[in-house]
């Protein structure tokens, strides 16, 4: 019964958030674009590459393309993926900083919301057969990047893919959203109450659960509950600075995880600690 409801889930998911939704902004946060469109291009040129991109979110809307073959090529036991948005994936951009020597898969792709992660979740989770997934994601749906998106609909995401994973015996962790004063490709939308109700919940979720919460919004929010100064690029995006402060909290999530505790990993840990 629980396969059937989120298969319905999934398909509500896709009509609630179509593709026509999706703005054509540049930045690295927007859906329609993983990567930003360089500014040295010609008009001509750039509504090019956007139509490109346009045309790959109406083929594919989840990109599930990104991963596939990756995916396939997987042949040693995973301890650990994260799934999740630009956050995640460019925590890989230098190989360096993204838990060097340690079995686990980044899952991120830049720009995607809660709809889009769950409905890519078996191939680049699941069938990965991974001991544990660290689940990422929210603040693009309340940036609005594939249509509007209320707190509860991002709950519901979060849960159903906590549920799959929980279902084929994937222990869970939640991450909270970071800070976001003000989202550089959707200005005034004020986000930053928002993240912070979902966070709530998140951390409520996890407790209720016995899913394991990683707390990163604590240690990088500053006193207007946006990203503390020197640790985003944008005001969103993390730098290495950022990934820094965010590494031993994922770490030691996975740690409680993989030991089966049923404490929440409440704790804040520094990269001194």
């Amino acid at each position: 019964m629980r396969s059937v409801l989120l298969a319905l889930l999934a398909t509500a998911l896709v009509t609630q958030h179509a593709p026509a939704q999706a703005s054509t902004s540049s930045t690295p946060g927007n859906s329609a674009n993983t990567t930003p469109v360089p500014q040295q291009l010609t008009a001509e040129e750039r509504e090019a590459r956007i139509q490109a991109r346009r045309e790959q979110m109406l083929k594919d809307w989840p990109n599930l393309s990104r991963y596939r073959d990756a995916d396939a090529l997987v042949k040693q036991p995973v301890v650990a993926v994260f799934m999740g948005d630009s956050i995640t994936e460019l925590w890989s951009a230098k190989p360096e900083t993204f838990f060097p020597g340690k079995p686990y898969l980044n899952r991120g792709i830049g720009g995607q919301t809660t709809p889009q992660m769950l409905l890519r979740f078996f191939q680049d989770v699941v069938q990965l057969k991974p001991n544990v997934v660290v689940i990422n994601g929210g603040t693009n749906d309340i940036a609005g990047n594939t249509g509007p998106s209320s707190i509860e609909m991002i709950e519901h995401n979060l849960e159903a893919m906590a549920e799959i994973a929980e279902a084929h015996g994937i222990r869970v962790v939640l991450t909270s959203v970071t800070p976001a004063f003000d989202y550089p490709w959707r200005k005034g939308l004020e986000p930053a109450h928002k993240v912070v109700a979902l966070n709530a919940w998140i951390k409520a979720f996890c407790a209720e659960r016995r899913y394991i919460y990683a707390d990163y919004f604590t240690p990088m929010a500053d006193e207007k509950q946006g990203m503390k100064e020197g640790l985003s690029v944008d005001g969103i995006h993390p730098t290495a600075e950022g990934y820094k402060i965010m590494a031993p909290i994922a770490e030691s999530a996975i740690t409680q995880a993989l030991q089966g505790s049923t404490t929440q990993s409440s704790k804040i840990l520094t990269p001194h600690e």
